[in-house]
């Protein structure tokens, strides 16, 4: 039940912040919350909002592909691929699952059903000084 109330939470969550990233794209995120990080990470990947995507990701970000041959991506190189992306709004329905959480750590999973395939995103994100951010993710494909 816990997890369930979490989910739904977080649909409106990323509604809300979808929202609010797209009328004002130049804004600065709001990161105080584990929440609100993950959020801003759905509306990012998933809607195309690439305004403050600088601030969402730790210095140590890495994101792995896993697949027919795995692939690491960069800090730099995935900030690089979103602002490419912005406004690009992916046609797929999202879900996000918090799998575990504590006060300065949250690991969530995010399956986005595409027509042809789902894509499964595991985010580990980090409390730093206040400040949530995403410190990596490891995408698999169906």
């Amino acid at each position: 039940m816990k997890t369930l109330v979490k989910t739904f939470l977080a649909a409106a969550l990323i509604a809300v912040s979808t929202c609010t990233m797209a009328a004002d794209p130049g804004k600065t995120l709001n990161l105080s919350t584990a929440d609100l990080a993950i959020d801003s990470y759905v509306s990012v990947i998933t809607e195309g909002a690439s305004g403050g995507v600088e601030q969402l990701f730790a210095s140590d970000f890495s994101q792995k592909i896993q697949g027919q041959t795995g692939r690491t991506n960069k800090r730099s190189e995935v900030i690089s691929f979103l602002k490419k992306q912005k406004g690009e709004k992916l046609n797929c329905t999202t879900n996000t699952e918090i799998l575990e959480e504590s006060e300065n750590y949250m690991v969530a999973k995010i399956t986005m059903k595409f027509e042809t395939f789902t894509k499964t995103d595991l985010v580990t994100l980090v409390n730093e000084a206040g400040t949530w951010k995403v410190a990596s993710s490891v995408n698999s494909y169906k």
